[in-house]
């Protein structure tokens, strides 16, 4: 619980053809941290599986089955690696979908050159305009000659609906229109039915209605051909919305695989690679790849002192954690500040339990710790771009429980204190043989006799908290510098044993005075003993263990003055760190304060009848999201500010490197 977990480093030998099963199986139990390497090598595989990659996900948006921001870095368990067959049929899936692409693509711009047509040729069909003149139109080309009327048929039949063909008065003369773009087929077919060309009188006038008429009737039939061709998008999305998914994230897969293979070294058949993964899963990884490769695989594991990079110092052994729900919702707040070195104590419960009570003291009010409470819930089962949320969850539970519990002491719901007189009264009457209004009074108010004691009491409650806080720092601190063997800092430092037993007894003679007792003359010895230690540590420690202390260069007075100043910021730190905790108590006060003012006017606009009401409720409802918002997160800074200096900056001297293992996100079954 107070240590990470403890980590093998593995070294494993593949063969080439079980290497993607193996890397798919460690990518989805997340439970091997490979290390870090500037060479990476991006092999034809990657590029080719890019490829698939780039055409599935171009057809999918075609179709509207996912789009551009679709996340794709989860993925559903029943997802395999793409094998032979399946990437013949993801590749003529995209074949079918890119034909359709194609022809609706065809069919739009076809209809959208006859639209611009049929207006060019509105614009001119009434105009007294010499036929000669239309030759210059920009999306219509005409036509006028002799032709055979027996090569007639022929020709309509060869030009279908790219063309309109009309005969003129006379049997042998024929006008031939088309958009422009279908002008070259139109003149070669003209060619091969040994069409004349003549020269168009001037009695020609504007553009036939037989052109326009036919125009209209082509845009009609594209227009329809459209829908159908939108009709059966639908329902091929439809059909093959899931395959379709299913191919993505599958070969989605398959590059994370291939991309991390391109950092191990690699023979003709073999793969060597190795990592960290955590001991007390070491045995499951072990037994579920030998099943995998039923046997051909080759695993060789080592204790951290063992491996060559630990020894040398130029690497540092992952950390891990293992926590219950309830604890690992606070492991953000650790990381954010850094990892422990691994070994050390991993201080995430102490985190997870005082960052709850400080919270809970200072924002205690049964509604709104219900509204965080209630938050905390909701967000629990979010999806999509809110799961980032979740992490949230649990802190947001866990101080909307202590501000209830912290509420429920000091009689305030939705900052109304009237409303739990009763119940309290009930409980402390049997419980204490005597009714009282709250259990906890935090504001001093008039009406309360000795209440501004009780609030004292309360900051020497908060100041105590701030004792346990920061000796718990320096014990820990303790035990770190122990287990690193850096015995000199362990028991010579102002966060080590010396200054812990100056902390103790300064306190052992703040606590002795308060109760009335006086300072004593060996108090001065009790105090100045830590500080010689701490002052002359190295020295000491150097005639212990024989080693030769560092050369002070600035001679006896550089000393002196250094010494000085030492014993100043212990003297001093350790006074800081320990009043710090009284934000605790003046932010409860704020609070209390903050809430007797909202409840204040509320109550006094609930006397002035039905409009009184509604404006009492309106402030009490701005009052209380005013107080969960800002106050709410002043509270939060605070307890954060509270945990790192002067908690964490007693023993996060040195850094470790948080465990990342190799994952492929596979989503959870709900």
């Amino acid at each position: 619980m107070f240590l990470p977990r403890k980590m093998i480093f593995m070294e494993l030998t593949v063969f080439k053809d079980d290497m993607d099963a193996v890397l798919n199986f460690l990518g989805r139990k997340a439970s091997i941290q490979f290390p870090q390497t500037d060479v990476v090598y991006e092999s034809s595989e990657v590029t080719r599986i890019k490829e698939i990659i780039d055409r599935l996900c171009a057809a999918g948006e075609y179709l509207g089955i996912i789009s551009k921001n679709t996340d794709f870095s989860k993925f559903n368990d029943d997802v395999l690696i793409p094998e032979k067959e399946s990437e013949a049929k993801a590749v003529s899936l995209c074949s079918i979908i890119e034909t359709l692409k194609e022809r609706e693509y065809s069919v739009s711009n076809e209809k959208q050159r006859v639209r611009e047509t049929i207006n060019e040729a509105k614009a001119f069909s009434k105009m007294n305009v010499p036929f000669s003149d239309f030759e210059h139109l920009s999306y219509l080309t005409m036509r006028i000659g002799r032709l055979d009327p027996k090569a007639l048929g022929q020709l309509r039949e060869n030009m279908g609906n790219r063309a309109v063909i009309i005969s003129l008065d006379d049997n042998d003369k024929i006008l031939a229109a088309s958009s422009k773009k279908g002008r070259f087929a139109l003149d070669t077919q003209l060619k091969k039915a040994q069409f004349e060309p003549i020269e168009i009188p001037q009695k020609y006038l504007g553009i036939p209605a037989e052109i326009l008429k036919s125009f209209i009737d082509q845009f009609f039939h594209l227009e329809k051909e459209l829908e159908e061709l939108k009709t059966e998008k639908a329902h091929l999305a439809k059909r093959c919305a899931m395959d379709l998914k299913r191919y993505i994230t599958s070969w989605h897969i398959a590059m994370v695989i291939e991309e991390i293979k391109g950092r191990f070294t690699t023979t003709k058949n073999l793969f060597h690679f190795s990592g960290w993964t955590p001991a007390d899963t070491s045995s499951m990884i072990v037994k579920g790849l030998n099943d995998l490769t039923s046997g051909r695989i080759a695993i060789q594991s080592y204790n951290p002192d063992e491996v060559p990079s630990i020894q040398s110092g130029k690497e540092k052994v992952p950390v891990a954690m293992k926590h219950n729900a309830f604890v690992k919702g606070f492991e953000n707040v650790v990381f954010s500040y850094g990892a422990p070195l691994y070994g050390t104590v991993d201080p995430t419960v102490l985190v997870a339990f005082f960052f709850t009570v400080m919270f809970g003291i200072m924002f205690g009010d049964v509604g709104q710790g219900f509204v965080l409470f209630f938050l905390g819930v909701l967000i629990k089962n979010c999806k999509g771009k809110l799961s980032r949320l979740m992490k949230y969850s649990t802190p947001l539970v866990s101080v909307g429980i202590s501000s209830m519990i912290m509420g429920l002491l000091a009689g305030s719901v939705f900052t109304n204190e009237k409303i739990l007189i009763g119940p309290t009264r009930a409980v402390t009457q049997a419980l204490l043989g005597y009714p009282k209004d709250r259990v906890l009074h935090i504001l001093p108010l008039a009406e309360e006799g000795g209440s501004i004691t009780k609030l004292l009491y309360f900051f020497g409650f908060t100041i105590a908290i701030g004792v346990v806080i920061n000796s718990l720092g320096l014990i820990i601190n303790i035990y770190n510098r122990c287990i690193l063997k850096k015995y000199k800092t362990a028991f010579f430092s102002r966060t080590g044993l010396s200054g812990l037993l100056m902390f103790w007894y300064a306190l052992f003679i703040v606590i002795r005075m308060l109760l009335g007792g006086k300072f004593e003359t060996y108090d001065i010895a009790g105090l100045l003993i830590p500080l010689f230690l701490i002052l002359f540590g190295p020295a000491i420690w150097g005639i212990i263990t024989g080693e030769k202390p560092s050369r002070n260069e600035g001679g006896v007075f550089i000393f002196i003055m250094q010494g000085f100043v030492e014993i100043l910021e212990t003297v001093s730190g350790y006074f800081s760190n320990t009043i710090s905790f009284v934000r605790v108590g003046a932010f409860a006060l704020a609070h209390a304060v903050f809430s007797f003012i909202v409840f204040y006017f509320t109550d006094k606009m609930a006397q002035f009848g039905i409009g009184g009401t509604f404006l009492a409720a309106f402030i009490m409802v701005i009052g209380n999201a005013i107080i969960i918002s800002l106050e709410g997160l002043i509270v939060t800074i605070q307890v954060i500010r509270l945990q790192y200096y002067e908690f964490f900056n007693k023993f996060f001297v040195d850094t470790g490197v948080e465990f990342a293992p190799f994952r492929i996100n596979y989503k959870e079954r709900s």
